[in-house]
């Protein structure tokens, strides 16, 4: 089609194969192969002129429309790649969703005025593809070969309660005593989650007797932060309320490393800037977070 056109506007097969780079027999070729494809002569030859039949005329003009349009979807493309623009599909954890990307979303939608955000707060594991997701903030190990994991930042588990409860059962002293204590657990799979701990510089899960369980994080803390009992958590789900004084944290000395956060984008999409500049900005929020935690407890989390 392309060639047919620069033959059409030029009027001649030599200009046109040199405006293409071809041999002129090649362009001599397409132009007849694409005749005998539509059934029908598109240039009149002689010795000395071509010149557009009736048909190849109207075909001309709606070939060049067509190749318009497709150089225009290039551009836009292109463009794309280039500054971030149209959807972004993105799906993050409740809690990352809640305390950290919400208040700094009027930053990035002033860094990114042409990108329209759509947030799914989720603490499954959402599959990329039948959801039509284009990034998620994942947290914990990812094991598909399909994805590309881009690590952000560690965690700790924290293990806490609130205040009311612990004046009510006491306090845990180790790991072992939380036997005597109602426990609020994570439902994965189908089962509750093992408790970690850092024993003897090991890290060690404790399978405990749990009074309820919660398939999810956040019906797990408003059961701790209602005076239910002793639960377990990534630090980025308690950390504000332990600062309101609503959760307290015990066997703090115990504390282990948590699962890690990654950003997560299937992997033909490694160059898209829009997945890209999105994943460095929740990167900026989760490491910063990460930086002023370790700060406040004076143990790193790689």
């Amino acid at each position: 089609m392309q060639t047919f056109v620069r033959v059409g506007e030029l009027k001649s097969f030599s200009r046109a194969a040199d405006m293409l780079g071809l041999s002129r027999a090649v362009v001599s070729a397409q132009v007849a192969d694409l005749e005998r494809h539509l059934g029908t002569q598109l240039l009149h030859r002689t010795t000395r002129r071509v010149a557009l039949s009736a048909d190849g005329a109207g075909y001309l003009e709606r070939c060049q429309r067509i190749l318009g349009e497709i150089e225009a979807a290039e551009m836009s493309l292109r463009d794309a790649r280039q500054k971030p623009q149209g959807r972004l599909r993105v799906d993050v954890p409740i809690a990352f969703g809640r305390y950290l990307l919400l208040p700094a979303l009027p930053k990035f939608a002033a860094r990114y005025p042409d990108l329209a955000l759509e947030l799914n707060f989720n603490d499954a594991v959402a599959n990329l593809v039948e959801e039509r997701v284009d990034v998620a903030i994942r947290v914990g190990a990812v094991r598909d070969p399909n994805l590309i994991a881009r690590r952000i930042c560690g965690t700790r588990w924290v293990t806490c309660a609130a205040p009311s409860y612990l004046e009510r059962a006491g306090r845990p002293r180790t790991p072992a005593d939380l036997r005597r204590h109602r426990l609020l657990g994570f439902l994965t799979n189908g089962r509750t989650r093992r408790w970690s701990f850092g024993i003897k510089g090991q890290r060690q899960q404790l399978a405990l007797p749990f009074a309820m369980s919660f398939n999810m994080s956040d019906a797990m803390i408003t059961a701790a932060l209602d005076g239910g009992g002793i639960t377990q958590a990534i630090d980025m789900l308690v950390t504000g309320p332990i600062r309101m004084n609503r959760l307290e944290q015990v066997l703090a000395e115990y504390s282990a490393p948590g699962p890690p956060i990654s950003a997560v984008y299937l992997a033909g999409q490694k160059n898209n800037v829009k997945i890209r500049v999105f994943a460095e900005f929740a990167a900026q929020l989760l490491q910063q977070w990460r930086a002023d935690m370790d700060s406040e407890t004076g143990v790193a989390t790689i």
